[in-house]
């Protein structure tokens, strides 16, 4: 479990790094690996030039050698892909720039995490890993492997990007991260230290040494060559490194002195790459891996499935704090160094940036820390949108040329904003950070009255293309209707909640029984309606209520659920799901994302590569929902997409469940120690707030409605208030240009919504096949650019946006033109053209080449293949920026431009006390 680094700090990293640096000088073959950047990174800042340089030479010498190499060791359940390249390019760069290419890494070193992704695959193995070392399997899973040795093989983490692009190969090690029964020497175990004295009572060098030839032995027979891997560790471990060095020194040399005697085994200190490399020489052909590693069960009866929903507001939070740091980093880039030093102070993305990072952690995000950890780990992300509300803030002053008293409203989805609820007027600053054009609804809380909303177009989005029928008896969702595809779907929603047996806790999910009970057979309802959005709102209990939602023009029913506190049960747990019944014929069928990203096909009560027994038929059947499940009888698809990380199944034909909300009364006894019970603020439970979306569509076109939706959901624009009467304000590199051309023509009193009502980054749109992953600040006069194909080999069938595009990049920003690119791994921590891995050679293939992508350096071209994530480091000339020199248009006029450049764009809108009418906002 990870404890605050800040605390962690003292007490435990720096006992173990002192004691390991001062342990490997002593002797030479020692060695010694860290994988968590966040831990080692705080140490290494602390060091005198002195042991800094000594450190330099033990990595350079291979003594002290980094795998993995991220921030963090990262969950892969409930981790979104982005913010797991984030976490590791932060970590990884750290190790380049600190030790150069001495500090690269050449494995993963996945040895904790409660189940495997296949997303996370394909990420390690485009960032130019060798290799994965995972700990924790399936206890099944584990039993079949060694059985057909099958610890080894290559996993092909990709269905749709050409081999081996996304194979990494797989260690699974034999005792998950611990080291062999009896062979322990570090001050938390109890086994007896190695005593060669023959004269001593304590003597027992010859049993240890038999032991360890035994269980070599028994290990060898389970993999297939002459090198098995052996770990001397665990948590928290080597506080005292001394110790566990002498014993191990002492252990090699008396094994290998048993070759005398006719011993055919070796032993010497090591390292993951080391053994990697060993075992790639053997030039053997592997079996291959196409599904995950999920659900994960240790023994029998115990599915690590709980995490999935843990502690639903902090995964929420850390899903809105990855998409505030993308609009920080896009503005930090797009403005330059003005938004880190402005009017407004010092603005700064690093700590929102590292905060993130160490909320991948699978100790964090996932949930499964005790309840002061979580607090610590909210406090961090609040820290970091703090200074990034700083970097906004001058950012938007620098395109505006207007400084204003900029308002962030945090608490929006408690209906809270100050700004919005006590001024008459006040500007609404909107900023899109995805590369195409949206149609997004704006709520903000409001005082009593009524508003004039005046937008740039003055235009508003007809028709509507979903409806949604409930009954009248029950209040519950009967149907829903895709009017454009003149789809039907009968359908009834509503939530339920499982009594929690002791097993349960906040790693395991173990229902008492198999059946849920309802929160309530029926839903009061109310309804309002209006030119602007229709909405059911239904009350199932006290702690349980939905708002159920449609505005104009919207494919997709919208479901804001709200849950909590969850009331105690008499010495039992409660687990609530949301539910979707329909009568679609699934045959055991359902579909979810992998880390947000590409899909996997669940089928219940199986497991592609092991035949199941099946001991929770619940439990054992839920998986990690990071963004969308589905069903389909091969004809209409009923897709839900999610706002955070959730658990999710289909434990019948025809429905889905998502668990929403979990208060457990119980501990189950894996690490944490602590009940799951989230007090709350009134220290009465946790209420949490969230959005379900309803897509119904055909099977052959419902990927293109999911994905796009999915990337606007993750990448939601970014809201920010002002009261009017904000002040001219001019970068001083800009002074000189200041006067107004005659084009400008408000006065110096006139507000900033009548003179810029739309900033764009971007002079054209990307394709709505292309997403702008990354846009970041790397140097004084470079940025990070990440481009990703987001559909799946043959996911549209009906028209284009599963083939290869191709993108001309360099006038494509309005900011700053790029004048080289160079084409890097995935992390950014290695050249493209000069990165290499090791090559497994597959035994379904015939011979693989790894494919090329091109560069057209003079035009800036690049192609993306579907799928494909491409990262470079642009070099950028920044231009100068004239805010005074665009056209000014007055909120409300028809505009030349159109809204072809509503991308990685700003908007400004003007709300003033009017008699209009507008309906009540609801919480969100």
């Amino acid at each position: 479990m990870l404890t605050d680094p800040k605390q962690m700090i003292s007490p435990c990293v720096v006992n173990i790094l002192n004691s390991v640096v001062q342990a490997l000088q002593v002797e030479p073959t020692r060695r010694f690996i860290y994988v968590e950047m966040a831990f080692f990174s705080r140490w290494w800042h602390q060091q005198t030039k002195t042991m800094q340089e000594v450190v330099k030479e033990l990595v350079q010498q291979g003594r002290l050698e980094f795998a993995n190499g991220g921030w963090v060791m990262n969950d892969e359940a409930t981790t979104h892909y982005g913010a797991i390249v984030d976490q590791m390019t932060l970590g990884l760069c750290f190790l380049k720039d600190t030790f150069g290419e001495d500090g690269h890494p050449h494995v993963a070193w996945h040895i904790d995490p409660f189940g495997h992704s296949r997303e996370q695959a394909s990420l390690f193995a485009q960032m130019g890993f060798d290799g994965i070392f995972l700990g924790r399997v399936d206890y099944q899973d584990k039993y079949m492997r060694e059985q057909a040795r099958e610890m080894e093989q290559v996993w092909r983490g990709s269905a749709s990007l050409q081999p081996p692009a996304a194979d990494l190969f797989i260690s699974v090690l034999p005792n998950n991260y611990d080291p062999p029964s009896g062979l322990c020497w570090d001050i938390r175990c109890h086994n007896p230290p190695v005593v060669e004295d023959l004269g001593s009572p304590n003597y027992n060098a010859d049993r240890v040494v038999a032991h360890f030839l035994n269980v070599a032995a028994d290990q060898a027979r389970h993999y297939r060559t002459n090198n098995i891997i052996m770990t001397m560790g665990s948590d928290f471990h080597y506080k005292q490194a001394q110790n566990w060095f002498e014993n191990l020194d002492k252990l090699i040399r008396l094994v290998n002195a048993q070759q005398a005697n006719g011993s055919q085994i070796h032993v010497l200190y090591s390292t993951p790459a080391c053994y990697l490399r060993e075992l790639n020489k053997a030039n053997l052909s592997w079996s291959v891996k196409q599904d995950d590693f999920f659900p994960y069960a240790y023994v029998p009866h115990k599915f690590w499935t709980g995490f999935f929903s843990s502690r639903p507001a902090l995964k929420r939070y850390e899903r809105l704090s990855y998409n505030f740091l993308q609009v920080c980093n896009q503005l930090e880039a797009v403005t330059g160094p003005v938004a880190n030093a402005g009017p407004y102070g010092v603005g700064d993305s690093t700590p929102l940036r590292e905060a993130m990072a160490v909320l991948q952690h699978h100790d964090a995000v996932s949930g499964t820390s005790r309840q002061h950890v979580a607090d610590d780990y909210a406090r961090r992300l609040a820290a970091g949108w703090g200074s990034c509300e700083v970097l906004l803030s001058n950012a938007l002053a620098r395109l505006t040329g207007s400084k204003e008293s900029f308002s962030f409203c945090r608490e929006l989805n408690v209906s809270v904003c100050p700004v919005s609820q006590t001024a008459a007027r006040f500007q609404v600053i909107v900023y899109n950070p995805l590369a195409r054009q949206v149609d997004w609804m704006l709520r903000l809380p409001v005082s009593k009255g009524n508003f004039l909303v005046l937008d740039p177009s003055g235009q508003t989005v007809p028709s509507e293309h979903t409806r949604a029928v409930f009954d009248t008896h029950t209040g519950l969702l009967k149907e829903i209707e895709n009017r454009d595809k003149k789809l039907v779907l009968p359908i009834r929603q509503a939530f339920f909640w499982y009594k929690a047996s002791k097993n349960s806790g906040v790693y395991i999910f173990a229902p008492e029984k198999l059946n849920p009970l309802p929160v309530s057979l029926s839903a009061e309802t109310h309804l309002v309606k209006t030119a602007l959005v229709q909405e059911v709102h239904q009350k199932f209990s006290p702690w349980c209520s939905q708002v159920v939602r449609l505005y104009p023009g919207q494919r997709h029913l919208e479901l804001e659920w709200t849950v909590g506190p969850i009331p105690p049960g008499t010495g039992f747990g409660k687990e609530v799901i949301s539910r979707f019944d329909t009568m679609l014929e699934t045959h055991g069928r359902f579909y979810t994302d992998s880390n947000g990203r590409e899909i996997l096909e669940r089928r219940r009560d199986y497991r592609p590569t092991w035949n199941l027994n099946q001991t929770e038929p619940v439990a054992g059947n839920y998986y990690p929902v990071n963004s969308r499940i589905y069903i389909t009888d091969g004809n209409i698809q009923l897709t839900v997409l999610t706002d955070r990380s959730q658990g999710g199944s289909s434990l019948s034909d025809g429905s889905l469940e998502l668990m929403v909300h979990r208060r457990l009364w119980s501990v189950d006894g894996y690490g944490v120690g602590e009940q799951l019970l989230e007090p709350g603020k009134n220290l009465k439970g946790l209420w949490v707030r969230g959005r379900h979306l309803v897509l119904l569509d055909t099977t052959q076109a419902a990927a293109v409605g999911h994905r796009l939706l999915a990337e606007k959901e993750v990448l939601a624009p970014q809201v920010v208030l002002a009261p009017s009467g904000g002040a001219p304000w001019s970068h001083q590199g800009n002074r000189r240009r200041t006067t107004r051309t005659p084009l400008d023509t408000r006065s110096p009193s006139t507000p900033l919504w009548l003179s810029l009502p739309v900033f764009s980054a971007l002079r054209r749109e990307l394709p709505p096949a292309v997403r702008l992953l990354t846009l970041a600040r790397w140097g004084r006069r470079t940025l990070l650019l990440r481009l990703e194909h987001q559909f799946a080999v043959g996911e549209d069938t009906d028209g284009n946006l599963s083939s290869p595009v191709t993108l001309y990049l360099r006038n494509l920003f309005s900011t700053f033109t790029i004048t080289r690119l160079k084409e890097t791994t995935l992390a950014a921590n290695q050249p493209r053209d000069r990165a290499s891995r090791l090559q497994w050679t597959p035994n379904t293939d015939p011979a693989l080449h790894t494919p090329t992508s091109s560069l057209d350096s003079t035009a800036m071209a690049i192609t993306l293949q579907p799928m494909e994530i491409r990262t470079f480091l642009a070099s950028v000339r920044w231009k100068r920026l004239q805010s005074r020199q665009v056209v000014h248009l007055r909120a409300g006029a028809p505009s030349t431009m159109g809204w072809v450049n509503h991308c990685l764009s700003i908007l400004l809108l003007l709300l003033q006390t009017r008699a209009i009418k507008m309906p009540p906002t609801s919480p969100r």
